[in-house]
C-alpha cells in the first residue's frame, strides 16, 4: 500500500530507472530496458485508471445517480464492468458481466454506429424481456448508455444508472455522459492500452 501512495504521489509522467554511466553496456542493461519497459505500463495504466475513476465519480455527482460505470470489452462483445462509482456501496455491480444473451451482434453494431440510449423508465420501455430482467436484477429503474468508441472499435460503454425511481434523461445528462465517453475515448493512456 506505501508504494502505491508513492507511485500515486509521483509526476507519474516522468518515472525513469536511471543507470550510472559507467554501466550503460553492463549485462544487466536489457534487465533495466525490461524493467523500465514495465514500470512504463504500470504508470500507463495507473494514468488510465485514475482518469476513468475521476470521470465516473464526477457523472455520478454531475447527474445525481445512484452508479455510473464503466463496462470493458475485452473480447469480441464479451466484457465486464471494470469501473463504478456508487451512492451507497450495496449498489455494487463491479465484474458484473451483462447478460449473455442479450447484447448480440445487433446491440454491438448499433453502440458501434454511435448509439445513445436513454431508458426513462425500464417497466415503460419497449426492450427485450432479458434485456428488462437484466436492469431488474441490477435495481435499474433508469438508464442512460453512451459508446466509447477508439479508431479499433467499440473500447466500452458508459453507463449511468438511477435505481430510486425512473427519471427522464436531459439533453444535457446526455451531453455530459458524451463528452465524458470522448475524453475517455482520445486519452492515449486508453487508446494505447
Amino acid at each position: 500500500m506505501e508504494i502505491r501512495k508513492y507511485l500515486l504521489s509521483c509526476n507519474l509522467r516522468t518515472m525513469q530507472i536511471h543507470s550510472r554511466p559507467e554501466f550503460e553496456h553492463s549485462p544487466n542493461r536489457h534487465i533495466e530496458q525490461g524493467l523500465q519497459r514495465l514500470l512504463d505500463r504500470l504508470v500507463q495504466k495507473m494514468q488510465r485508471d485514475a482518469l476513468i475513476r475521476e470521470t465516473t465519480h464526477k457523472l455520478r455527482e454531475l447527474l445525481q445517480v445512484d452508479r455510473v460505470v464503466l463496462y470493458y470489452f475485452y473480447g469480441q462483445w464479451q466484457g465486464q464492468v471494470t469501473f463504478e462509482s456508487l451512492s451507497s456501496p450495496e449498489l455494487s455491480i463491479l465484474g458484473s458481466t451483462g447478460a449473455d444473451d442479450c447484447f448480440n451482434q445487433e446491440y454491438a453494431g448499433l453502440y458501434l454506429a454511435g448509439r445513445v440510449k436513454a431508458i426513462a423508465n425500464i417497466e415503460l420501455e419497449a426492450i427485450a424481456t432479458c434485456h428488462r430482467d437484466f436492469l431488474r436484477s441490477l435495481q435499474v429503474r433508469a438508464n442512460l448508455v453512451v459508446p466509447i468508441l477508439i479508431p479499433r472499435g467499440l473500447w466500452g460503454l458508459l453507463v449511468a444508472h438511477h435505481c430510486q425511481s425512473a427519471r427522464s434523461w436531459s439533453a444535457l445528462d446526455i451531453e455530459r455522459m458524451l463528452i465524458a465517453a470522448q475524453t475517455l475515448a482520445t486519452d492515449s493512456n486508453i487508446l494505447e492500452s
